[in-house]
C-alpha cells in the first residue's frame, strides 16, 4: 500500500502522518505530481487559510492534480473545504469544485456559541464506507471557524450551532471537517476504512 500526504504550505501534516502510522501505513510526504499520481492512496489534510493555501496550490499546479486524482483522495479540515466551490474566507476565495458548495463562517447565535468551534462533538445520519463498523453517532474531534452546509455530498452531520457537513463524499473524494487522526479510537477506524476503501 503506497499511501501519499500531499506536501503543502498547511499546519497538520505531521499528525496525519503519525495516524497511518499507527495503522502500519508510513506515508510518503510530497509535492511531486508523478509520486502523488502513482500512491494507492492519497491524504490532503491541512490547518490554514483558504486564500493562502489556494495560491499556494495553484502556484504549485497541485489545484489541477488534485482535481484529476482516481484514487481514494481524503481531505481533512482545510482540505475538506478546499474541495469545495468556494470559501467565505480570505474573501470570496475560489476553490477546487470537487463538491459544489459554499464554505461559509460560523455566525454565534447565542452568548455561549464560541468560534471556533473546538472539541469533540458527536456525528449524526453517517452513510458510506468510511464510517463502517462504528457505533451510532460517535465523537470526533473538531477545530474550525468555516463550515459547509449540509448537502447531497454530505456523508455525515455535525451540529453546532445548526447543522454542517461533518464529512461528504463524491465518486473517490472523501473528506472530513474533524480530525480523524486526533479521534481516538473512531478516527482510527475511520482512517483503516479509508485505507481500505475500493
Amino acid at each position: 500500500m503506497k499511501a501519499v500526504i500531499i506536501k503543502y504550505n498547511a499546519g497538520n501534516i505531521r499528525s496525519v502522518d503519525y495516524g497511518l502510522k499507527r495503522l502500519g501505513i508510513t506515508p510518503v510526504i510530497t509535492d511531486e505530481p508523478e509520486i502523488i499520481r502513482a500512491a494507492d492512496r492519497v491524504v490532503f489534510p491541512g490547518q490554514g487559510e483558504a486564500r493562502t493555501t489556494m495560491n499556494y496550490l495553484r502556484e504549485h499546479r497541485l489545484d489541477r492534480l488534485i482535481c484529476e486524482l482516481k484514487q481514494p483522495v481524503l481531505g481533512i479540515c482545510i482540505g475538506m473545504q478546499l474541495m469545495c466551490s468556494h470559501s467565505d474566507e480570505g474573501g470570496d476565495t475560489d476553490c477546487l469544485g470537487i463538491f459544489d458548495a459554499a464554505v461559509k463562517r460560523f455566525i454565534p447565535q447565542r452568548h455561549e456559541d464560541k468560534v471556533p468551534h473546538m472539541g469533540w462533538n458527536l456525528l449524526t445520519d453517517m452513510r458510506g464506507g468510511l464510517f463502517r463498523g462504528l457505533p451510532e453517532n460517535p465523537y470526533v474531534y473538531f477545530v474550525h471557524s468555516y463550515y459547509v452546509s449540509v448537502t447531497d455530498d454530505t456523508a455525515a452531520t455535525g451540529h453546532y450551532i445548526h447543522p454542517f457537513s461533518a464529512a461528504m463524499q463524491k465518486d473517490n473524494f472523501y473528506a472530513t471537517q474533524f480530525h480523524p487522526e486526533k479521534s481516538g479510537d473512531t478516527g482510527e477506524v475511520i482512517l483503516r476504512n479509508f485505507i481500505n476503501a475500493e
